[in-house]
């Protein structure tokens, strides 16, 4: 299967989300972040697919309230965090990721996790963790399904990649 482009994967959001949730998803910014509006927008990095379905899944996850506040009224705590404040990050970062790499099996393109801490690499055992982290999602969404718009959205995908592309039983793990 050829992996959906960034492009692609935008015009496929923005006609699945555009009208019913006044969204859209544009790249070729320098950093990703969530502008609520009329419409809100998903900014992603640069032109790279995988930040798109990043910042989708972030999207995916964030409640009502939580759209109304850019960037999801969350702070960012920048490279350079300490384990304590990495171990906070890989938290919260699971479950977007474990949506992030179903979106990534359905177009097609390789997953791995980010640590987003260039300054200073997690280490072995604390990716391991975070690793078991984002397999735990991503069973309990093998079990449970997922929230009703990632749902949506790899459905969209799904149909634009190949026939056993992103299924259950083809999650990353």
């Amino acid at each position: 299967m050829e992996p959906l482009s960034p492009e692609r994967i935008s015009a496929l959001f923005n006609r699945e989300f555009e009208s019913t949730d006044c969204t859209i998803l544009a790249g070729g910014v320098d950093e990703p972040f969530f502008l609520p509006g009329k419409p809100s927008r998903i900014y992603f990095r640069s032109d790279f697919a995988r930040s798109a379905l990043h910042e989708v899944a972030h999207w995916c996850v964030a409640g009502s309230y939580r759209r109304q506040l850019a960037d999801y009224g969350y702070w960012y705590s920048p490279d350079g965090r300490d384990s304590e404040r990495q171990d906070a990050f890989f938290c919260v970062e699971a479950k977007p990721q474990a949506i992030e790499s179903i979106f990534c099996a359905a177009a097609g393109l390789p997953f791995a996790p980010s640590a987003d801490n260039v300054e200073r690499s997690p280490n072995r055992a604390e990716i391991a963790h975070f690793l078991q982290r984002i397999l735990h999602w991503q069973q309990r969404f093998a079990l449970s399904g997922l929230p009703a718009r990632a749902a949506r959205f790899l459905g969209c995908l799904r149909s634009h990649g190949s026939d056993d592309a992103g299924h259950a039983d083809s999650l990353p793990t």
